[in-house]
């Protein structure tokens, strides 16, 4: 019965190879922007290739690196949460501009307009590809907001 599961991966592993290989050379991250997502702080699509895939679990910061409570600060824990991103992603051997998709979890829908200012300022004119998800709570009751996402290190 592995035969057949492995017969199927090589295929497909071989049709990939086949369609990358006909398709013209990427920079290390390419961005499909669009109008409204580029108002929006996010990418249509990020295309990588080759690289180092890692996924970051989702984060949550209800206390500063001093232990001081950022309970009520919703922008003091989109700071945080990037700031734990990075030196995630600094552990595996890249750096936050690696991510390539985000999905952001958040408690008001209020919070996009800040959230969007935020993530101008730290990603540039390249975001990542995201989505952003309001809901009713996270499991810690004093967040805000939760992130997680992908990024790709090292890619051609």
């Amino acid at each position: 019965m592995t035969l057949p599961a492995f017969s199927r991966i090589s295929i497909g592993m071989a049709a990939a190879t086949l369609f990358v290989g006909l398709s013209p050379t990427l920079q290390a991250q390419d961005f499909i922007k669009g109008e409204r997502p580029q108002q929006r702080g996010y990418s249509l699509a990020v295309i990588t290739e080759g690289g180092k895939t890692v996924w970051l679990a989702g984060q949550t910061a209800t206390a500063d690196d001093s232990g001081k409570s950022l309970a009520g600060d919703f922008e003091g824990q989109v700071r945080q949460i990037f700031k734990l991103l990075n030196a995630t992603l600094q552990k595996a051997g890249g750096k936050l501009s690696d991510m390539v998709q985000m999905t952001v979890f958040i408690t008001d829908v209020r919070y996009g307009d800040r959230l969007t200012e935020i993530r101008r300022e730290i990603f540039g004119d390249n975001f990542p590809g995201s989505a952003l998800i309001t809901i009713t709570a996270l499991a810690n009751p004093d967040a805000k907001i939760e992130i997680q996402g992908y990024a790709v290190i090292g890619s051609k």
